[in-house]
């Protein structure tokens, strides 16, 4: 007799595993002080410029920046002008050291609760920063999730690590 999950592997696509919320787990190393990287997280005129994935806008509507406060934002895809809203909660921050928040989308076709820890740490060059996500809904593939991440945190780099001093 076979396990259940290797009967639900056994019925998916080659290369496809089982369908359940995705747990995403992303390193990166920014060149600057944890307090800026911090400050990009939560300021909405920092989320605007670098959380968006290439090819959509951000439009925060509201956040209230403290443990038990809430947030509401969309992402608009730039081509076609659909509008992706979600909003969440902010249940810890530890300044320049911890952030975690749950997101839902309001999209029924994305259910259930998002949550995103992200961990920030000083280290010779600047931040050390993992970020894990989790219960990303099934209908969204954890890889696409995974470009996405990448695509904001390569934009994010850009916001916090040049050194511009005022004239």
């Amino acid at each position: 007799m076979r396990s259940p999950t290797f009967d639900q592997q056994a019925s998916q696509p080659a290369g496809r595993s089982p369908a359940m919320p995705s747990t995403i787990h992303l390193h990166r190393v920014f060149r600057a002080p944890p307090e800026r990287v911090y400050r990009a997280f939560l300021e909405p005129e920092a989320m605007t410029k670098w959380l968006p994935p290439y090819g959509f806008t951000d439009h925060v509507e509201h956040a209230d920046v403290r443990v038990g406060g809430t947030y509401r934002m969309a992402f608009t895809n730039f081509g076609t002008g659909t509008r992706h809203a979600f909003g969440g909660e902010y249940l810890e921050l530890v300044p320049n050291a911890r952030i975690r928040y749950a997101d839902r989308f309001d999209d029924a076709g994305l259910p259930g609760t998002m949550q995103v820890t992200v961990l920030l740490k000083a280290v010779a060059v600047g931040t050390d920063m993992a970020l894990v996500q989790e219960g990303v809904p099934d209908a969204i593939p954890a890889e696409a999730c995974h470009l996405g991440w990448q695509e904001s945190l390569a934009q994010l780099a850009r916001l916090v690590e040049p050194e511009i001093p005022d004239a």
